[in-house]
């Protein structure tokens, strides 16, 4: 019964919290914010580019009750879904809750939406570039001087760590959840393989498709979804025989292989590559004194055992961010990247404990 009701949990997440989930018409809005002709850090434009948002909870008068929430590698505004509600840690009562969607992630302006670049059209990316569409929405549409709070997992936390770098008196308080400061070279070696999966396809024709990658987006989905998100003892526990561990990534693929364009994600993974803090214009890439400079509150939630985004990293910037603390989300199962997607509800419940506390330490 026990690893029934594990298999079901883990498929179930892979068809939700890691992925980009179907909007439902009870859900809040879809909305565009066109930022025009956008300058990346690179010295090339996005033509036209619309950052998706939702908005939960109501601004106050004062506009000094907004969370920014920030996206995964591959998800969107549904990520951290389960911290997000009436009396959870980002409590809609209490918070006006901005939930972005990352350039490339399919909503948000992306090779696979573009009418003025398609495809290998659309210019590369990093993560900064990501951050100044969003403090764009911030600031300009929304007009907000200061926030609560920047959360996000994975790709989001990496965003988290950065605007503190970028922006130091945005916010009170960051929240990166399983995050990666300056991406090692382990992380990248992962994403290029799950690249050349997809590249690889002889139905990628070198990125322009016209069809799903089916046979590249299948390999991808397993790998990253059914092995590299987890550790070998989450894993052993679900699936204790070699059959059990074939029909379940079977599942997963089956699952996942559709939800995300190829080269939105391709794009997005080569701004994960990239992403280093201490690239931040002033700080002559030096991570570490990057991460000194950040002024926000810093609670850092990390995943023991992440084979994706070492816990290492989430530790050393922990101890280098003045007066950061650092929370293992979970000892005693080690689920790796995995631990922050609120697949269980022991560490869904945890993660929202321990970031209402700490939510609740910030000046009203």
């Amino acid at each position: 019964m026990y690893l029934a009701i594990m298999k079901g949990v883990a498929l179930a997440l892979t068809i939700t919290s890691l992925n980009a989930l179907a909007h439902k018409p009870t859900e809040p809005a879809h909305q565009l914010y066109s930022e025009g002709n956008f300058q990346l850090e690179n010295g090339s434009i996005i033509q036209d580019f619309n950052l998706s948002y939702t908005t939960q909870g109501t601004l106050n008068a004062d506009k000094s009750n907004a969370i920014l929430m920030v996206t995964a590698i591959g998800g969107n505004h549904h990520r951290i879904d389960y911290l997000i509600g009436p009396g959870k840690a980002l409590d809609t009562d209490k918070y006006f809750v901005i939930c972005t969607d990352a350039i490339g992630n399919g909503l948000s302006t992306s090779p696979s939406n573009s009418k003025a670049q398609a495809n290998v059209s659309f210019p590369e990316f990093n993560i900064r570039d990501m951050v100044n569409t969003q403090h764009q929405l911030v600031v300009d549409h929304f007009g907000i001087k200061k926030l609560v709070a920047v959360i996000g997992a994975s790709m989001g936390g990496m965003q988290a760590l950065q605007w503190a770098v970028s922006y130091p008196n945005a916010m009170q308080a960051i929240i990166p959840i399983i995050p990666l400061a300056k991406t090692p070279a382990w992380t990248t070696g992962v994403l290029e393989m799950l690249r050349q999966s997809i590249m690889t396809d002889p139905g990628y024709q070198g990125g322009k498709y016209d069809k799903p990658v089916e046979q590249g987006m299948r390999l991808w989905s397993g790998w990253l979804s059914g092995v590299i998100v987890r550790t070998p003892a989450y894993q052993e526990q679900l699936n204790p025989t070699p059959a059990a561990e074939i029909e379940y990534l079977k599942r997963v693929q089956d699952a996942g292989w559709k939800r995300m364009d190829a080269n939105d994600w391709i794009w997005q993974s080569r701004a994960y590559d990239r992403h280093d803090v201490g690239q931040t214009k002033g700080f002559d890439n030096n991570t570490a004194a990057a991460l000194k400079s950040i002024k926000a509150k810093t609670l850092i939630l990390a995943g023991t055992g992440d084979l994706l985004n070492p816990e290492s990293d989430a530790k050393s910037s922990a101890k280098l961010i003045p007066g950061a603390k650092y929370i293992a989300i979970n000892d005693r199962l080690p689920m790796g990247h995995l631990s922050g997607a609120g697949a269980t509800p022991d560490e869904n419940t945890f993660q929202n404990k321990v970031i209402k506390d700490f939510l609740s330490t910030l000046k009203n």
